[in-house]
């Protein structure tokens, strides 16, 4: 039953592929036709499927296609052999392409349940980098890279689970450390909309605001949009942000916009995730101001 559980776990489609590596599935078949690069196996339905080792291989292929080298020479090469090369670049590389094998190395960790290895990477990254550049970097990008920064209408397999409680105990241990504020400086109220659960781009948007050296009202998961008309009144926001991740209707988005604007009494809205809240933030104009990722966030900073 285990080892059924575990094969089940580790088979891949093609569109996970083009995700977790980057590669378009397009391409994939083409290296998998003319150069067999990898060979997916078939279910008894005929569907094609990938392994753990198949997906690993490709990630690292696509790192040193990316630095140059031809896809007809790396397809000659062993599986050991493509991993050294990678390894190599870390000691010679842009920061770039270094973060690159870095958030491969946090995916492969991700997708073996591998606690220890990620926790490694990320020690390994603080160290390079510094705890800031870590976290800019290496986590958010890995968390966009793997799709699971706004989780929109999906929800999170165990693998990414997995990864998700990590980095938010990290995410959290950074915020801590981080200085107080100084007086005078912009307040931002983070907050998630009533049936709301998904908290890690909340949490990495305090990151980055705090690390701005700005101040954050953080009211975390599930906060009714009845209780916002109070709290806003109470402090002196300059900014209200939240997210929108759970499967929702333009209606109940219009709905939810129309009782935060009204509590927000002035205060400028930020609004992040689901694509559906741009079209409801555009009919106010710019009170409400829709975002289409985290980086969007920096001109608000």
């Amino acid at each position: 039953m285990f080892r059924k559980f575990q094969t089940e776990l580790e088979q891949y489609r093609i569109n996970d592929l083009e995700r977790l590596s980057g590669v378009k599935a397009h391409t994939i078949r083409i290296w998998e036709k003319r150069y067999l690069l990898i060979q997916p196996s078939r279910t008894v339905t005929n569907r094609r499927f990938y392994n753990s080792a198949q997906l690993r291989k490709l990630m690292n292929v696509a790192v040193l296609v990316a630095q140059g080298d031809k896809i007809s020479n790396l397809a000659a090469l062993t599986e050991g052999e493509i991993a050294g090369k990678v390894e190599l670049l870390k000691e010679a590389s842009s920061p770039e392409t270094v973060s690159i094998t870095y958030i491969n190395e946090l995916t492969r960790a991700m997708l073996a349940f591998d606690e220890a290895a990620f926790e490694q990477v990320v020690q390994a990254t603080r160290q390079r980098f510094g705890l800031h550049d870590c976290m800019v970097q290496v986590v958010y990008p890995f968390l966009r890279h793997t799709g699971i920064l706004w989780l929109v209408n999906k929800a999170a397999p165990a693998e990414e689970h997995f990864a998700l409680c990590i980095i938010r105990r990290k995410l959290i241990a950074a915020i801590d450390a981080l200085p107080p504020p100084a007086q005078g400086v912009k307040k931002f109220m983070l907050f998630l909309p009533a049936a709301e659960w998904h908290e890690i781009g909340l949490l990495m948007a305090c990151y980055m605001i705090r690390v701005k050296g700005h101040s954050v009202i953080y009211l975390g998961q599930n906060v009714p949009a009845t209780e916002m008309e109070r709290v806003c009144s109470m402090t002196s926001a300059d900014y209200l942000f939240f997210l929108l991740t759970s499967a929702r209707s333009k209606e109940t988005i219009e709905e939810e916009m129309a009782l935060l604007h009204t509590a927000a009494a002035g205060i400028p809205i930020l609004v992040a995730g689901n694509p559906d809240a741009l079209a409801v933030a555009s009919s106010y104009g710019g009170s409400v101001i829709y975002l289409k990722n985290v980086d969007s966030l920096s001109a608000y900073l």
